[in-house]
């Protein structure tokens, strides 16, 4: 559709100048009654955090978004744009977004006054209507404001000329959204500067007897206060956002599975099928819930969802790695693929331990408790007795890297058992080597879930040497072949 050119044409169309809180409001409510979520993209948040996030955007109200690292707070700011119009008419050639019906700078005033109805103007999309700052210490008010532009001074300006300000993002936002990321950063004396634009909605720019009654509705985000020491949010400008809302961690595996399924960035290798069981992307989800329990990791800064991703990814990049070492068709993560995890795990939590040295173990008893959990959650009870007491006639198993997924069907063909409850974690009947290309690979995935599961039950012993690893009866180990790998102790919740 042709949009209107000039402000007459605007008129003759019938548009109508409202306020961005109450374009908001409108949109919102328009979502609400048909059912839309207000954010796709974000998941865990339905029952909790969203609910309030609408409650603050029909008051009208600025909002602080508090909490730990990782938890969506900036996707939830910038998903707010999807809630404006699509477009929305300007003074052609306005810094800062003046309304055709009412322009605030003097600029827009002196050419309204001059053109009238023939005034020209641009329009811009939702996208361009939103400004994000990163608080950092040497923030200054006139990145956020503005300050006087010595360019045009030199031009032969007046100091006294309004026309010399260079706005700053606060007055370029004008009409639109303006977020600040880590709000606690941005120094004391700067955020006083905040306090009319979230009061009294106007900022005043020193050296000038200029007041711009701006339409900007706030948002910002925060870490709690309890344990960050970079800096505090002054009592005056918390007192001046309308609603804080307490974001917080997936509060479930299966929604931890979600996001981390949606986020990860899987990269495609030619020649090589990628397959991700869902029992694998779980335990990478619930490693995540088993360190935010963990009495050795500092629960205060939080274990971010970044993590889970991160370790997906480096699962993901361990199968496919030795899939192309081995020449095979397909990759599928499988559990010795999780020792590439600590890496992916170590900068993203801190560990509270006296001993730097056990950072590293440390977080393998998580792994090694998540991968308890999902195998005693998916794999029934009854069929654990079976696989154990096929071991005490069978001579072992070896699992490793560098084995093909040929010898995994090998195993499952020795040992019925094991084949079923390896069925248990594929969801069908005990796989056969023959079939879909993909199958073996799975199969063996399956295969050193059961077995490991076992061993972590302590049922089946694990001797580990190289990139090797084989699990035998506790009958054998305890006729001299001790297991090198102890079950995980303290960190299930």
């Amino acid at each position: 559709m042709t949009r209107p050119a000039t402000i007459g044409d605007l008129r003759a169309a019938g548009w109508e100048s409202i306020s961005v809180a109450s374009e908001l409001r409108r949109n919102v409510v328009t979502r609400i009654q048909s059912g839309e979520p207000l954010f796709p993209e974000v998941l865990g948040y339905e029952n909790t955090v969203l609910p309030q996030l609408e409650n603050a955007l029909l008051a009208g109200h600025d909002v602080i978004f508090l909490g730990e690292r990782g938890q969506a707070k900036t996707r939830l700011m910038r998903g707010l744009t999807g809630l404006l119009d699509e477009w929305m008419p300007i003074l052609a050639g306005s810094e800062i977004n003046d309304d055709p019906y009412s322009p605030v700078s003097r600029y827009g005033r002196e050419m309204v006054a001059e053109l009238g109805n023939d005034t020209p103007l641009d329009w811009v999309h939702r996208s361009d209507r939103y400004g994000e700052k990163l608080a950092t210490p040497d923030t200054s008010i006139a990145d956020l404001i503005g300050e006087v532009d010595p360019i045009k001074v030199a031009e032969g300006r007046y100091l006294s000329d309004e026309m010399t300000i260079h706005y700053g993002l606060v007055p370029r936002t004008n009409r639109g959204l303006f977020a600040i990321n880590e709000l606690p950063d941005l120094a004391e004396r700067i955020q006083v500067g905040l306090l009319n634009v979230l009061e009294e909605r106007d900022v005043q720019i020193r050296g000038h007897r200029v007041r711009l009654p701006l339409d900007v509705v706030l948002f910002a985000s925060a870490n709690p206060e309890d344990y960050t020491n970079r800096g505090r949010i002054i009592t005056p400008l918390k007192d001046r956002f309308g609603s804080q809302i307490r974001t917080h961690y997936p509060l479930d595996v299966d929604v931890e599975m979600d996001i981390v399924v949606q986020q990860a960035h899987i990269p495609r290798i030619d020649g090589v099928q990628l397959v991700v069981p869902d029992f694998m992307t779980r335990i990478v989800a619930t490693i995540a819930q088993e360190a935010r329990h963990s009495p050795h990791l500092n629960q205060r800064s939080g274990v971010s969802v970044r993590m889970s991703i991160a370790c997906q990814e480096a699962l993901v990049a361990s199968s496919l790695r030795r899939a192309v070492r081995a020449g095979e068709p397909v990759a599928v993560p499988r559990v010795s693929d999780l020792e590439a995890l600590p890496a992916a795990m170590a900068g993203k939590v801190e560990v509270d331990s006296l001993d730097e040295d056990r950072d590293g173990e440390i977080l393998a008893r998580i792994v090694q408790a998540a991968v308890l959990t999902v195998f005693q959650d998916l794999v029934p009870g009854s069929l654990h007795r079976g696989v154990v007491e096929a071991f005490d006639a069978h001579e072992g198993v070896s699992t490793g890297e560098d084995l093909g997924a040929g010898a995994y069907a090998e195993v499952v063909a020795e040992v019925p058992a094991l084949a079923i409850a390896s069925a248990a974690l594929l969801g069908d009947e005990p796989v056969e080597s023959g079939g879909d290309q993909s199958q073996p690979a799975l199969l063996a995935s399956a295969v050193e879930l059961v077995l490991e599961g076992l061993h972590l039950s302590q049922r089946l012993n694990k001797q580990t040497l190289g990139p090797r690893s084989c699990y035998i009866a506790r009958s054998e180990a305890a006729g001299g072949r001790e297991s090198n790998t102890e079950a995980p102790r303290g960190e299930r919740r």
